[in-house]
């Protein structure tokens, strides 16, 4: 079963119990930028604990491994949690949106694509950036730079640049900002 297979069954198990959902991480960046392997899927997830619930007792426990407990609890301190595929070996990282501007900001922005055939949601370009740099400055991560950076090149026309230095400057990731628009040549 592919990525995209893998996607659209938990994607659909998404909407089905009625939680917003967009793509994030490597195959958001890869989706704006330039492919990279992975084994894992990135989902930001805006639910109710209700909903969130009814989501994991929906997921077939023959086809996957996911645990209510773990779900509810990455609600509560508005972390995350992992549901793997048992038939491809697939994880998906469900991480629920954090009460912080930026997150509300970023959900707000995403943008229904098509990838890989598949109708679903996706952070916008700007937003996928600011969350790398993130990752990169709380896990001194250089992928996650070479990722951004392949956004830029991409992509340098067309982002919102005042968004970018506002949220890169409010979020304390300018360093990372420098470093990756240094790799790519802008």
């Amino acid at each position: 079963m592919s990525a995209p297979e893998v996607l659209s069954r938990i994607t659909t198990t998404l909407d089905q119990t009625g939680i917003a959902y967009m793509l994030t991480g490597s195959f958001a960046s890869a989706y704006y930028g330039a492919p990279r392997s992975t084994q894992d899927i990135d989902l930001v997830v805006e639910t109710t604990v209700e909903r969130l619930g009814a989501f994991v007792h929906a997921l077939p426990v023959t086809q996957y491994y996911a645990d209510v407990d773990a779900a509810l609890q990455a609600h509560q301190s508005e972390s995350m949690f992992n549901v793997i595929d048992l038939s491809t070996g697939w994880k998906i990282d469900l991480i629920i949106r954090k009460s912080r501007p930026f997150s509300r900001e970023e959900f707000s922005r995403r943008k229904q694509v098509v990838l890989q055939g598949l109708p679903l949601f996706v952070a916008s370009p700007e937003d996928v950036i600011i969350a790398k740099l993130e990752w990169s400055k709380l896990s001194r991560s250089q992928r996650q730079i070479e990722d951004v950076a392949a956004i830029l090149r991409m992509r340098w026309d067309t982002l919102d640049q005042r968004y970018l230095k506002q949220w890169s400057r409010e979020l304390r990731v300018e360093e990372e900002w420098n470093q990756a628009r240094k790799a790519a040549g802008v």
